[in-house]
């Protein structure tokens, strides 16, 4: 699929997802606000193992929009859901807690940030700002939220993982290129770990989309989970022994 259609597709569906955003109030959920669509046949696939995991592993929170919550797919088809078994497997377990909401925004994240923080993550991952690029917000308000996101989170003990956004480049050469630098700016100026581009080998990969040529199948959900495997199980040995 070509940048200018999948910025069609996109378009049409930022649209229907507006009215899912959410409100300061809202709470965390792997699902869609409201009523899923009907799963695609990407879901037909055998359910997985179910993983024990230690009573005392460290908590993460995905603090994220539709690609976190796994649109169209079950919630243990969403890459937060295949990280954890990933990291399981690798002697790395951890008790997972998905924040996705489909259409959610940075200002949206930053409104449900207190929330989230209050399960006392020791670690959060935070995949926001593709919704707010794709519809041209003003990249120092969304440099400004995802900074916020990240001090708020720091300052309550949490360690943070910020996964970095790319755009098509149908939205304007100078626009990505100053959105795309807003997020290892913000990794850098608050010393956070970062992942450039979580959705690489994914995004525009027709193999690795769903129909609408956006939002990731159960492989392209796995690819992601391998792109963010690294980083993540750093700062889960990293973290002290009293949060692991």
């Amino acid at each position: 699929m070509s940048f200018r259609r999948l910025l069609a597709v996109t378009s049409v569906l930022l649209g229907a997802f507006s009215s899912a955003a959410c409100s300061p109030e809202a709470k965390p959920t792997s699902a869609l606000p409201g009523e899923r669509p009907a799963p695609e046949a990407d879901d037909a696939s055998e359910p997985h193992p179910e993983l024990a995991i230690p009573a005392d592993a460290p908590r993460v929170v995905f603090l994220g929009d539709s690609i976190a919550a796994g649109l169209h797919l079950s919630a243990d088809d969403a890459f937060p859901a295949a990280l954890q078994r990933e990291l399981a497997r690798r002697g790395r377990p951890f008790e997972l807690v998905n924040a996705g909401v489909s259409g959610d925004t940075s200002a949206g994240g930053l409104r449900r940030v207190d929330w989230v923080l209050g399960q006392k993550p020791a670690v959060l991952v935070v995949e926001l700002g593709a919704n707010d690029g794709l519809r041209g917000q003003d990249v120092a308000s969304i440099d400004a939220n995802l900074r916020a996101i990240v001090q708020r989170a720091t300052a309550a003990g949490a360690r943070v993982l910020l996964l970095g956004v790319r755009l098509p480049p149908s939205l304007g050469t100078d626009y990505v290129a100053r959105f795309e630098a807003l997020y290892p700016r913000v990794a850098e100026d608050e010393g956070v770990a970062f992942v450039p581009f979580f959705m690489e080998h994914v995004g525009g990969v027709a193999e690795m989309t769903l129909e609408d040529g956006i939002h990731p199948n159960r492989a392209g959900h796995e690819r992601i989970a391998q792109n963010v495997a690294g980083p993540l199980e750093a700062l889960l040995a990293s973290l002290d022994p009293e949060r692991r």
